[in-house]
């Protein structure tokens, strides 16, 4: 027999055993994909019973482009002074919550770069009126990079900066900034950013607050399998960690290859040919069933519609994904990198489940199901 499907095999029990890392690299590699898709989506009903696909209704709001971070693969930012540069006033961006209000919205991701002009006093007032005009909105903001900057520019510890704006009424703190949680790549594509264990560390000391969080992965930057396990080796032991002390952790897993289109990484790689970078769909699938396989503490994964489109997405949930992801409303980051397609209604995201086989639950940011509504798919498409 195979040593793929040994490994497979054995993960079709009840409780199965953790992967090991070197189990998880010979799946990815070795596994055809049908047989990877099918263990994934049981260790999903095993994990996530029952029939449903949950979906969100919320907005990105990019506060800032501003950043000194620098990614080679974003394209979003732009450097204090630039032209181009704006920060968004309170009252902008309280606007755009209204719109995602009217459609009964109930969380925005509010994310932006590293910027040095901005005081820590700023984003304080910031979420305390946002949190006043809008009380029942979800206010999930920043990322571990954007927390670990307002630190160095306040000159105050990452855990109070948290605690502080979780005081203001912050909900959560998104997965931003993750992408390749293993030094040797991020440091070659961001070497700005930060080492790995500061993001973890950030990361455990929102959850000790109380805050929600999530755990992202951006690959295709020319890393090997095993640096794409390892990456998720670390987030499930920080999950094991956080719930070893009794801490919800992480309640979801989100990945997507790089976008190349647009930005300073993928014209390099055009000009040299160099390393081959990005994935396709069979690729992405792969790696969203080895995660479902691998991260067995981690309660939820989400497809990755705004990267790979809502068809794939949808092949996505029989690979292990039991959330569609969001409307989003607005999206800047993404789209900039060179995606056409970065906000779908309500109706669409249904329909997308529906069509798949499965019942859309409309939920929270913290999973929470708020409703079951396929009748809307008619009054939003």
């Amino acid at each position: 027999m195979s040593l793929w499907r040994e490994i497979l095999e054995s993960q079709m029990g009840p409780s199965p055993a953790d992967l090991t890392t070197d189990e998880a690299v010979a799946i990815y590699s070795d596994s055809p994909l049908y047989d990877l898709m099918f263990v994934a989506s049981e260790r999903r009903k095993a994990l996530v019973p029952g029939n449903n696909v949950t979906y969100l209704v919320d907005r990105n709001i990019n506060y800032t482009n501003v950043c000194t971070i620098n990614c080679q693969f974003c394209s979003f930012y732009r450097s204090p002074g630039h032209i181009e540069s704006y920060t968004q006033s309170v009252d902008q961006i309280s606007s755009k919550i209204a719109e995602l209000e009217e459609i009964g919205g109930s969380r925005i991701l509010m994310q932006g770069g590293v910027n040095p002009d901005l005081p820590f006093s700023w984003y304080i007032s910031l979420i305390e009126e946002l949190s006043t005009r809008h009380p029942e909105i979800a206010l999930d903001c920043f990322s571990p990079i954007e927390i670990e900057g307002i630190a160095e520019i306040s000159g105050i510890s990452t855990f109070e900066v948290l605690s502080r704006l979780k005081d203001a009424g912050m909900h959560g703190l998104p997965g931003g900034g993750a992408e390749m949680l293993v030094d040797q790549v991020r440091m070659g594509v961001s070497p700005k950013k930060g080492s790995s264990e500061n993001w973890l560390r950030v990361m455990f000391e929102a959850q000790k607050l109380g805050l929600t969080t999530s755990a992202t992965n951006v690959f295709g930057f020319g890393e090997s399998i095993t640096h794409r396990i390892e990456h998720l080796e670390k987030i499930r032991a920080l999950q094991y960690t956080s719930n070893s002390r009794g801490l919800v952790g992480f309640t979801s897993f989100i990945s997507w290859p790089v976008m190349l289109e647009n930005n300073t990484l993928g014209k390099m790689n055009r000009g040299t040919n160099l390393i081959e970078l990005g994935a396709g769909s069979i690729e992405y699938l792969r790696h969203v069933a080895v995660s479902r396989i691998f991260l067995s503490n981690i309660p939820h994964i989400q497809a990755s519609w705004p990267t790979m489109g809502l068809p794939v997405a949808q092949i996505a949930l029989s690979a292990g994904a039991d959330d569609i992801g969001s409307t989003m409303m607005e999206e800047n980051v993404v789209s900039a990198s060179g995606s056409t397609r970065t906000e779908a209604t309500i109706g669409e995201l249904t329909k997308t489940i529906i069509e798949a086989g499965y019942d859309p639950l409309k939920r929270d940011s913290d999973y929470n199901i708020l409703a079951h509504q396929p009748e809307i798919i008619a009054l939003n498409s």
